[in-house]
């Protein structure tokens, strides 16, 4: 296969003498390509670790420029190596290496045209995954969905790795940075991996609680209020250190 370029270099050419590593193509990667690789593959490790996913059903990807490194379909994650990185270009065009790039690669794409996103993970956690199947907006149970943007909306199921699923998924992303997928899982995005995969844990978080507080029996969880949700949205934006 002929090699593919990007921004007028070889895939392989790191530019100024950085230094990479091999592709299945036997080409060279970019060291931002390479350090990110090694990110997206220990996140995507944590999923499994974490209990947000079982065996390689979930999906993450993270963008370098032009560039979307992205899990391969069906290799389990303890099993991939820096020569296995995976890459396509914004119209999904395969840039790196040589595995098939995940199934739900039309729902990633979607994100990364529509949004500032730098990173997306898509898990079928548990807790989240049975909240997509009662309702089309999870509760106001914990005010950290104003992490998310506000109230978690359920995109309308849709077959996996379609363009019809990306297009619920967009919708229900509107003003947001997280979604649930009705009958499938989830999805959140962020400026890095890190954010990505902590609102990924907080949106299963929120579900399992109110999940919970819904199956005593005779009560209903008290909700919080937009106004409330408002307040806090406002505070979370000077949250964390400065400097």
């Amino acid at each position: 296969m002929a090699e593919q370029r990007r921004g007028g270099r070889e895939a392989g050419d790191a530019g100024g003498g950085a230094r990479g590593v091999g592709d299945a193509r036997g080409r060279r990667v970019p060291e931002e390509e390479a350090r990110a690789w090694a990110d997206l593959v220990e996140t995507a490790r944590r999923t499994v670790a974490d209990g947000l996913v079982v065996g390689t059903s979930g999906n993450v990807s993270v963008r370098v420029g032009d560039t979307v490194l992205v899990t391969p379909s069906g290799v389990p994650y303890d099993r991939l190596t820096p020569d296995d990185v995976t890459g396509v270009d914004l119209t999904g065009r395969q840039v790196l290496g040589s595995l098939v790039p995940t199934s739900e690669l039309p729902l990633h794409l979607a994100v990364y045209r529509t949004t500032g996103a730098r990173a997306v993970v898509h898990t079928h956690a548990v807790h989240a995954t049975a909240v997509s199947t009662l309702v089309d907006e999870l509760p106001l149970i914990h005010y950290m969905a104003a992490a998310l943007g506000g109230p978690v909306r359920v995109a309308r199921y849709a077959t996996y790795g379609t363009d019809e699923l990306a297009g619920n998924m967009l919708r229900a992303l509107d003003g947001r940075t997280g979604c649930l997928l009705q009958n499938h899982g989830t999805v959140t995005h962020g400026t890095t991996l890190a954010q990505a995969y902590d609102r990924t844990a907080q949106l299963e978080w929120m579900c399992r609680v109110w999940l919970t507080a819904s199956s005593v029996p005779g009560l209903s969880p008290r909700l919080l209020t937009p106004e409330q949700l408002t307040e806090v949205g406002e505070r979370l934006r000077g949250y964390g250190q400065r400097g």
